[in-house]
C-alpha cells in the first residue's frame, strides 16, 4: 500500500518559513555545496504531491516561475480560490484528509505532503502520515511559521534512520 510521507525541512527552532513566509534560508552550512541530500532519491519514490496555496504560490512566483517543478506528478493544491486545473495540477477546495485517504487506497507510488503547515497539521490531527522525514537546517530563525501548531494529540513514532549531509540532519520516523 502507498505511504503518505511528510518530507519537509525546518529550522533548528522548528520553523518551515521565516516570519515573512520566505524559505531562502533553506540549505546546508556550505552554501557552495551541490549536495541535494536525499531529495533526488526520495522524489523517485513518489507520484503524488499535496500542497497548500501559499506553498504553490511561492513555487510559481519565486522558486520556479518558468516551469512547474513537479511536472509529470499528480499535484493537488488546496485553495478556496476558483482556479482552473492544468495537466499537472488539480486545485481542490475541501478536506485534505479525505483526499489523502482516497489516494492511499489507489495504486501508485507514495504520496508526498509538501507543505504548508496548515496542510501538514490537518494530516497530523488525522494521524494519517505514515512516515515523517524532517530535515533540520542549521539555522535558527527566532520566529516564523512553525511546523507543528501545538494542537495535536500524541503520536508515538519510531526513529528508523538518521542522515547527515552538509550540516543538515534528516530524521526519518515511522508510526509505531
Amino acid at each position: 500500500m502507498r505511504k503518505i510521507i511528510l518530507y519537509i525541512a525546518i529550522s533548528l527552532d522548528g520553523y518551515v518559513a521565516d516570519s515573512k513566509g520566505r524559505v531562502d534560508w533553506l540549505g546546508g552550512q556550505d552554501p557552495n555545496s551541490q549536495d541535494t541530500g536525499t531529495y533526488e532519491a526520495f522524489y523517485k519514490t513518489i507520484d503524488t504531491v499535496i500542497l497548500g496555496y501559499n506553498t504553490y504560490k511561492q513555487i510559481i512566483t519565486e522558486l520556479s516561475p518558468d516551469a512547474w517543478v513537479y511536472a509529470g506528478m499528480h499535484s493537488y493544491v488546496f485553495t478556496s480560490r476558483n482556479l482552473e486545473n492544468t495537466d499537472d495540477i488539480t486545485f481542490k477546495n475541501g478536506d485534505v484528509v479525505s483526499l489523502l485517504k482516497e489516494l492511499k487506497g489507489k495504486e501508485g507510488k507514495d504520496i508526498w505532503i509538501c507543505g504548508g503547515a496548515s496542510i501538514v497539521n490537518q494530516a497530523i490531527k488525522a494521524n494519517i502520515i505514515d512516515q515523517y522525514r524532517i530535515t533540520i537546517i542549521p539555522t535558527i530563525l527566532g520566529s516564523g511559521i512553525p511546523l507543528f501548531d501545538g494542537k495535536n494529540d500524541t503520536i508515538p513514532l519510531e526513529l528508523t534512520e538518521t542522515i547527515t549531509t552538509n550540516g543538515m540532519v534528516e530524521l526519518i520516523y515511522e508510526k509505531r
